[in-house]
């Protein structure tokens, strides 16, 4: 068989497979075992070594403990604390409650590295209190929703050292290079929430006094400590990505327990289970990708995509804008670690080809899937934003794409002026990121 009719059958049965709501992880092994039984020189063993291979890497020890980590953040009532400090902080602008809504996602994405975590989290938090202000539900929920995409854009992200694991990215260079993206987002969902507040009268809070402001700081310090030593460990040389999520683990359980004392003992079991569930689910969707992948590779589906694209003449800009629409596009139906798995390793040859630099790639394709989790039908932040504010998602989709609008001219501007991106890793990482 050839490229085209192997793409054919990998990709029309995941489809099928997806449409009739078969589980993702699941659907991505069963699309590749007619491809085994067909080919006479591969045997359905192989599907299984390949999944054993993905599984042989230190550095996806990162993503459970990066999953403790948050979880033990947000049972040590970190959340609270980040808050009183962005209600502080923005509290006075109109739409108050929204901006700090914002503001909490951007600074608890320093801390998690996860989406999930931060809509589940600050939503169960600041939906109902929203709500009670007199916010509209479906507003409520959709400024939620999106700006706990930050959590894998802001470092640390689950996703980058997914990414940098897969492609041998540098990962303190790829946490580097998602700060100004992040800020930019969360700068356009405040600008959102602004013109919602002017149109629809939203509450304001009174102006904290410099005491206040110096109170919640101190209170929400030793959290804050979390990305830096995480993002300047890892940058500085004194432990790779993987030691640096045990880190964050010893760190949060000292907070946690010790500091804090709001975590109690006889919890850990439960958030142990909680978090080995999830990474269970993420671990195993690796497994059946990297499958998935290793298929696409040796039918050289990927350098078939290479001469096709060649003969369009694209630039770095046309092949950012390309590559953008399609994670966006599979961000809608898969998770981002499989989508990472299978699209970024077939387009990366792509990027390299027209001379895109493997970190602007990266950032392009984490913050085209960031977006994914916001959109339907798989969404996942978005309906558990919706499940926390009990609407139907269809209720918050208007305010959703109102939202997202500016979210996605931010990232035009990020393939346009790669500068944008490199501007940190380059000036702090010169060695690493040429």
């Amino acid at each position: 068989m050839g490229p085209g009719e192997v793409a054919a059958v990998l990709f029309g049965l995941f489809g099928i497979l997806v449409l009739v709501r078969v589980p993702v992880a699941f659907a991505l092994a069963l699309a590749v075992v007619p491809v085994f039984f067909i080919e006479e020189r591969l045997t359905p063993v192989l599907l299984l070594r390949e999944m054993f291979k993905s599984y042989n890497a230190f550095v996806l020890l990162a993503v459970p403990f990066f999953l403790l980590a948050a979880n033990l953040m947000n049972s040590a009532g970190i959340t609270d604390r980040l808050i009183r400090l962005a209600r502080a902080l923005v509290g006075h602008l109109p739409g108050g409650l929204g901006h700090v809504n914002v503001v909490v996602s951007m600074l608890f994405a320093g801390i998690s590295g996860s989406s999930t975590a931060d809509a589940a989290g600050i939503g169960s938090l600041l939906i109902p209190q929203m709500k009670k202000q007199g916010y509209d539900t479906s507003f409520a929920v959709a400024i939620t929703a999106c700006s706990s995409v930050m959590g894998v854009i802001i470092p640390p992200s689950i996703l980058m050292v997914v990414w940098g694991g897969l492609m041998s990215v540098s990962i303190g260079g790829l946490f580097l290079a998602g700060v100004v993206p992040g800020v930019l987002i969360a700068g356009s969902q405040m600008l959102t929430v602004y013109v919602y507040a002017k149109r629809r009268g939203y509450p304001v809070y009174d102006r904290s006094t410099f005491k206040e402001l110096m109170v919640a700081t101190a209170s929400a310090s030793l959290a804050l400590m979390t990305p830096l030593i995480i993002v300047g460990g890892i940058v500085g040389g004194f432990f790779t990505p993987t030691e640096a999520s045990v880190v964050a683990v010893i760190y949060s359980l000292i907070l946690g327990v010790m500091v804090y004392r709001s975590v109690e003992l006889k919890r850990l079991p439960k958030i142990l289970y909680d978090s080995a569930r999830f990474a269970a689910i993420s671990l195993f969707c690796i497994g059946t990708a990297s499958a998935f992948g290793w298929c696409l590779a040796y039918f050289k589906i990927p350098a078939a995509l290479v001469a096709q694209i060649e003969m369009m003449g694209l630039g770095i800009i046309g092949t950012g804008v390309m590559c953008a629409l399609a994670f966006l596009l599979i961000g809608m139906f898969i998770d981002a670690i499989p989508a990472i798995i299978i699209l970024g390793t077939v387009l990366y040859p792509v990027t390299q080809h027209v001379g895109m630099h493997p970190i602007h790639f990266a950032i392009i394709g984490v913050i085209s899937l960031a977006f994914g989790l916001v959109t339907p039908p798989y969404g996942i932040c978005l309906l558990i934003s919706a499940a926390i504010g009990k609407i139907r998602l269809i209720d918050a989709l208007r305010d959703v794409c109102v939202i997202l609008f500016p979210m996605l001219l931010v990232l035009g501007v990020i393939i346009v002026f790669p500068d944008v991106v490199m501007a940190i890793p380059r000036l702090i990482m010169p060695k690493y990121v040429n």
